[in-house]
Formats: structure tokens, C-alpha cells, sequence
């Protein structure tokens, strides 16, 4: 299936410049991976620069790990997890969403926006995990970005899209791709299609951002993977919009979102544990992208609210000439709230006498006369109590409850049975099937009105254990959170944004056990600030604190794609040169010393000037802190001879360890 628009359109808004494009660390991910030669070294450097990119990657990876996978804890496990793709992807999403938080337009929500994206982000992974569409790294980010041509709209148009926002209001029943094709001659799902495969993703992801609001144009054969991938994508979009809209208006996506999960063979209860699943994760995400994530009640409470939305549109149809009439009740102290109950009972004034008990206490009543419809009423929206007969007209009352309790929605409802006096074997047998109490018939009002007054004191408590319980999930779910950022914190130097001496001995060690199993050469060297003590002492630390800025800045200039470099010291730098003989690594540091002379760091006190001692593996060494103090002996005759030069102990080079592919 080819886009159904002219592609020129696309291309003249991208010859304008402002179409929302990737900054910072985005951008070099995405530079570093156009090379094949891109290594998990060098893009785990890249992203390291950026704590922030660093907890979201982190985080995303360990939503993929959530299935079945081990726990990830750095950026190095992420991107093995994740893929190249995927980090090139996640880098692109993460970067629009802090590039792109507010703007000119005044009727594009940007915050309920990228709300949403996270949402149908989520919702998407946690759906595919099911639909089998496509790896659930992918997923997210396919879900992250499909709504990215609305952004786009509003970058590009910001008065025209004011303009359109407001003909919606006016105009309901016009389709939005017509205004917008009216007014820009193009949609936003033509735009976030285009706009996806301009960044490189795969032609069936930006195919289903296209048409995911109208999947049956794609053209795709139904059940084909393209086509179970634009509809998870539709459902995903209608799961956000509902964790997004208004609290009043949530309940009103709940039969859409039950439809649209039918045509993925998801039934309503699936439906409602990747819902709530993904309102948990939802929660954890939200501090981490600084995106609003207002708490969502769970698919039983807002499948209860729809139901009642449904029994008033049905009453008001029914009556359509009568007078509505609202008695407000003052709510007493220490009232309970209102239950939903199913009442499931072959005979109707039966049914109408239990009607009428409850309605009298408030409670919202559906019924039901045969089990098989009374199970899809528990499924379509879950009651709070059940009220059924031992014997109904399709078959035993015990098996059905003995059925629902095998459902994970079964097992939550407290089960009201209704029996004949006098057999207590019968009674005995009902408990054991699942039933939590019992009225007998024929059915006496006070005694149903007391049972129900028992039911609603456990129903009430069990709620508030499920809430308790939530809460204790969403703050270990913050803890981890925090966890994640404080390890990385605990591992960055805060002044250069360079990564601590902690971690620069963890990663030398893992580079000397890397060489040492494949034999390929490795090189340090130690860079010390030539006579800093008096800059700080005559200038004070603040100025201290710039001459090292601008020291490490120079430094990431100098140095290459592969090499990791680290603060270890006030004013001492540890770099660490995988892949690289002794004649590379002086040449390296060469560039290292020349660029911190020649980038400008004047000062009443003089240039700032680097000293560097090098060092290479060889024979003799036993460890990587052999080679580091080889290299730390070579700075200080460095010192000794001038400064501002560069050393190394060995006069040399070193004979390969393996034949050398290629010169650096």
C-alpha cells in the first residue's frame, strides 16, 4: 500500500525548514548510526552525555524486559535490548518531546499531547505484545511518533491550525481530514506518514500511521500483519484518547475501545488488564518525561460508569416526551457508595422485587435472565455484586459461578446466591463453588437488604486494599525510578558532564578483559591541566570550574568516536583508546594537547595547556591498573620536563598482538 498523497506537498514543507526535526544528542545518535561501522561503545558515549536520554532509554528498555526479560540497568544492556533502530528511534521521539513541549499555536494542547503520545506509546507495546505485530521496542516507538503530523501542522500553520481547531467546534460532524486537506492541503495522518519515513522508518510502520484513524483504507487483507498493525495502532490511539480526556468523559471511549479490541481477538477482559497495565506504566513514565499523567481508575470502575452512561441513554430514549426529574439526596456521614449489581434470575417479578430493594439503597441494577447472557453483562462491564439463583432457566447456577471465578474478573465480584430453605447439602455446595453468601427464596426484603448492607462492608474493604496495594505499586514503581537516575548519577561528574572516576576504572577493567580475550591492542593516557592549583588560587574556583569546562569540551572535540574519557581527578582526565596501538594513541593525544592550546582559554594568568602521559598494553602488564599507572609515570616526566608536551615510557611501538586490520 503506497501513501495517498502526492508526495511534492511533503517535500516543499520540508524545503521550509520548520518541520520538527531532532536536536542535541537526538541528532548525533542519529549521525553516529547513518555509519555502519557504529559500535555499542561509541553510542553508549554519545547518549551518556545526556542523564536525561540516559534514564529514558534505560526505562524504555526495561518496559521491553517487563516481558520476560532480565532487568536492565545501563546503557549498554538498553541498547542491546532495544536495537540500533530503536535507539535511533527513541532518541528521535524523546528529542521532539523536549524540543517541542510549547509553541505559537494557541488551540494545539501540547501537554495533553505528548500525554497521549506516551499513552499510545505504551498501549501500542502492551497490545503487540498480544497481536504479535512487530518487535515491542518498535512498537513503542511507532506509538510514540504516529501522531507526530499533528505536531507538524501545528508548527508549520499556527494561525491556520487556531482556525481549524476552532471550524471542529463549529463544524462536528465535518471529518478533520477534510478541514485540514480545506486548509493545508494535507492531512496530518499523510504528513506523519511522510514524515516517519523521511526519518527512516519501515514502510509498513508509517503506512499504519497513516490511516490508523481509518484502517479499512489501507487497503490491507484483512488478518495480514499490516493490517493487525494499523489496527492495534487505531486501538492504542482510542486507549490514549481515553487516559487523556476530561474524568466525565473517559467512560464514553469504553465501548469503542471494547469494539476495537474485538477486532484484534482481545476480549473485553484482556481488554481491561492491558488497560490497567498500561495506566500503571503510564504513571511511571510520567516524571521521568515531565509529562502529566492524571490517575486513571481501573477498567472495572470505568466499565461500571459506562454502564450507567449506557442505562441513562436507554431510559431517556424509552421516554423521550417524559419530564426528568432529579432528586438530590444529602449524603450522610459514613455513607457507602452506590454498587453495581447483576441480578440473574429466570423469573421477572423475582427479578422486579430485587429491582426494587436495591434501587431503594441506591445501587445501580442491570439483569440478566439466563447465564450465558449474564456472563457477557459481567465481561462487558463488570458488576461489584451478583445476585443469581441456584437454578436457572439454561443450566446450573453453581457452574456458572464456578465458571466466572476462573476468570481473573470473576474473581473479584462478591457472589449473592439465592437458595430454597431446608437444604443445607445444596448451601455446603454453593460455598465451596464460590459463592460468598446466601438469601433464601422466596426473598424477603429486609433480610435481602441486610445481606446487601454485609456485601457492601466487604465490597468496600476489598476496594481499599486494591487501592492500597496501587499505591504501594506506583511508589515502588517510582523507586526504581529514582533508583535508575541516582545509579547514573552516582557514575557522572556533574561539573564536566563527564562520567566520574568510578566509572572510568569499572570501564577500563572491562576494556582490559576485552583485549585480553581478542587480543587487540588498547592504549591510555592521563591528561592533567598544566599549573591549575594557580589558577584557583589566583583566580578563584569559579574561574577553576570554566578552565575545566572549557578543557573538557576540548577534549570531546579532540577526541575520537571510540575513545571514552572520563574526569577521575580535580583537574586530571583518564582517556581510554580501545582498538589502539602506541604510534595512534601519542597521535590522538597530539590533537588533544594542540586543541586545549589553540581553543582560546586566555586568562590573566596566562594560556591553558594540557600534559599528557600515554601509555599501551604490552606483556608485562597484569591488570588495567598496571597500564593506567604506566601511563600516570609518563604524565609526571611530562611535568618534569616542561609541561604542555606530551610523554610516554615506552619508546616503541609495541610488536601487534594480532596481525593489524587496517591503520588508524
Amino acid at each position: 500500500m503506497t501513501s495517498s498523497f502526492d508526495i511534492t506537498k511533503f517535500e516543499y514543507l520540508k524545503a521550509s525548514g520548520d518541520l520538527p526535526s531532532p536536536k542535541g544528542v537526538a541528532l548525533a545518535v542519529m549521525r553516529a548510526l547513518q555509519h555502519d561501522d557504529c559500535s555499542t561503545g561509541e553510542l553508549a558515549r554519545i547518549i551518556k552525555t545526556d542523564p536525561a536520554f540516559v534514564g529514558r532509554i534505560v526505562k524504555a528498555a526495561n518496559g521491553v524486559a517487563g516481558f520476560n526479560r532480565r532487568a536492565v540497568a545501563s546503557v549498554q544492556d538498553a541498547i542491546l535490548v532495544l536495537g540500533m533502530r530503536a535507539v535511533r528511534t527513541l532518541a528521535l521521539g524523546f528529542s521532539l518531546l523536549s524540543e517541542y513541549r510549547n509553541g505559537v499555536s494557541r488551540e494545539f494542547d501540547y501537554p495533553r499531547y505528548w500525554s497521549g503520545c506516551l499513552a499510545q506509546a505504551l498501549a501500542m507495546q502492551a497490545i503487540a505484545h498480544h497481536t504479535r505485530a512487530g518487535a515491542l521496542e518498535d512498537m513503542f516507538c511507532l506509538g510514540l511518533l504516529a501522531r507526530v503530523g499533528e505536531l507538524a501542522l501545528a508548527t508549520l500553520y499556527p494561525a491556520e491550525y487556531d482556525t481549524l481547531q476552532r471550524r471542529r467546534r463549529a463544524e462536528p460532524a465535518t471529518a478533520i481530514a477534510r478541514l485540514e486537506h480545506e486548509l493545508f492541503a494535507i492531512s496530518h495522518g499523510e504528513l506523519g506518514g511522510a514524515m516517519l519515513a523521511d526519518w527512516g522508518l519501515p514502510k509498513v510502520f508509517c503506512v499504519a500511521a497513516e490511516f490508523a484513524e481509518h484502517p479499512e483504507r489501507a487497503g490491507h487483507e484483512p488478518g495480514s500483519r499490516s493490517d493487525v498493525l494499523t489496527r492495534s495502532l487505531q486501538m492504542a490511539a482510542c486507549m490514549a484518547a481515553l487516559f487523556v480526556a476530561p474524568e466525565t468523559e473517559r467512560a464514553q471511549y469504553l465501548p469503542r475501545l471494547i469494539e476495537l479490541g474485538g477486532t484484534l481477538d482481545l476480549p473485553p477482559a484482556l481488554v481491561g488488564e492491558i488497560s490497567d497495565g498500561v495506566a500503571r506504566e503510564w504513571q511511571a513514565w510520567g516524571p521521568l518525561l515531565d509529562v502529566e499523567t492524571p490517575d486513571i481508575p481501573s477498567f472495572e470502575v470505568l466499565a461500571a460508569q459506562a454502564a450507567d452512561m449506557r442505562a441513562r441513554e436507554i431510559e431517556m430514549a424509552a421516554a423521550p416526551d417524559a419530564t426528568e426529574t432529579i432528586v438530590l439526596h444529602e449524603a450522610q456521614p459514613g455513607a457507602s457508595r452506590p454498587l453495581g449489581v447483576l441480578v440473574v434470575h429466570d423469573d421477572a417479578e423475582t427479578r422486579s422485587l430485587i429491582r426494587r430493594v436495591l434501587e431503594v439503597a441506591g445501587h445501580d441494577v442491570r439483569e440478566a435472565r439466563e447465564g450465558r447472557r449474564a456472563l457477557e453483562c459481567v465481561l462487558e462491564s463488570p458488576p461489584q455484586l451478583l445476585i443469581v439463583d441456584r437454578d436457572l432457566a439454561d443450566g446450573d447456577g453453581l457452574e456458572f459461578v464456578r465458571n466466572l471465578r476462573q476468570t481473573k474478573i470473576g474473581r473479584g465480584l462478591y457472589v449473592l446466591m439465592l437458595m430454597r430453605a431446608g437444604d443445607d447439602d445444596r448451601l455446603i455446595e454453593a460455598f465451596e463453588n464460590g459463592a460468598d453468601d446466601f438469601v433464601h427464596t422466596p426473598v424477603s426484603p429486609k433480610i435481602l437488604a441486610a445481606r446487601l448492607r454485609a456485601a457492601q462492608r466487604v465490597i468496600n474493604l476489598q476496594e481499599e486494599l486494591e487501592r492500597d496495594r496501587e499505591e504501594v505499586r506506583r511508589f515502588a514503581a517510582e523507586l526504581a525510578v529514582s533508583n535508575r537516575r541516582l545509579q547514573e548519577m552516582a557514575l557522572t561528574d556533574s561539573l564536566t558532564g563527564f562520567p566520574n572516576r568510578r566509572y572510568a576504572m569499572e570501564r577500563v577493567a572491562q576494556e582490559w578483559s576485552t583485549a585480553s580475550r581478542t587480543r587487540r591492542p588498547l592504549s591510555a593516557m592521563v591528561v592533567d591541566v598544566d599549573e591549575f592549583k594557580r589558577f584557583n588560587d589566583n583566580f578563584g574556583h569559579d574561574t577553576g570550574d570554566t578552565i575545566l569546562r572549557q578543557v573538557a569540551n576540548s577534549l570531546k572535540t579532540a577526541l575520537r568516536a571510540q575513545d571514552v574519557v572520563a574526569r577521575t581527578g580535580g583537574d586530571e582526565f583518564l582517556v581510554i583508546c580501545p582498538d589502539t596501538h602506541l604510534d595512534a594513541a601519542l597521535a590522538c593525544a597530539e590533537r588533544v594537547r594542540f586543541a586545549v592550546e589553540a581553543g582560546g582559554h586566555a586568562s590573566a594568568g596566562g594560556r591553558v595547556t594540557v600534559s599528557i602521559g600515554v601509555a599501551t598494553r604490552e606483556a608485562g602488564m597484569n591488570d588495567a591498573e598496571a597500564l593506567v599507572k604506566r601511563a600516570d609515570q609518563a604524565l609526571y616526566q611530562a611535568k618534569n620536563k616542561g609541561r604542555n608536551r606530551i610523554t610516554t615510557t615506552q619508546t616503541a611501538r609495541p610488536a601487534p598482538l594480532v596481525p593489524p586490520r587496517g591503520t588508524h
